[in-house]
């Protein structure tokens, strides 16, 4: 499915995706090594059950925003895309533990078009990701670059 252009987005739209996704532990372990991030509340099984509140590996929380965003650009930004602009305001209200199921949905909250690209604009998008349970896991705002919709002659 192509991505949405500039105009097609609307303020206030709310996309609920369709894909979900189990998180496993080789998800959380292998993208903990990956990216050097040696935490044993990530890949110490031991020490979770004896030291910590959780008694059990809690995921990485950049690999569920990555799923999250991830997840939400089948219905949104594929293919007409500049750039994301950042990730702002990323909050983690809740782990994720190996085995949980997520599901993502994304809020148009502002869009404008570029003042220095001609042809382009920026949508400001909410993301948010939850469980199984329907608790929030992640939230997050992301302002990309989109393209706007050639003109058609």
């Amino acid at each position: 499915m192509a991505g949405l252009y500039f105009e097609d987005f609307e303020i206030g739209r709310v996309f609920r995706h369709e894909m979900r996704r189990t998180v496993t532990e080789a998800d959380n372990v292998w993208f903990s090594m990956m990216t050097g991030n040696p935490a044993a509340i990530h890949i110490d099984e031991d020490y979770c059950q004896k030291h910590t509140e959780f008694g059990q590996r809690i995921v990485n929380s950049a690999f569920t925003l990555g799923l999250v965003v991830g997840m939400t650009v089948g219905d949104t930004t594929l293919g007409t895309t500049v750039g994301n602009l950042g990730f702002e305001e990323c909050r983690f209200p809740r782990p994720v533990f190996h085995g949980d199921t997520i599901r993502s949905e994304t809020e148009v909250l502002d869009k404008r078009e570029s003042r220095s690209r001609p042809g382009q604009g920026i949508v400001t998008f909410l993301h948010r990701g939850y469980n199984q349970h329907g608790d929030l896991v992640v939230q997050c705002k992301r302002p990309a670059l989109m393209l706007c919709a050639p003109a058609t002659s």
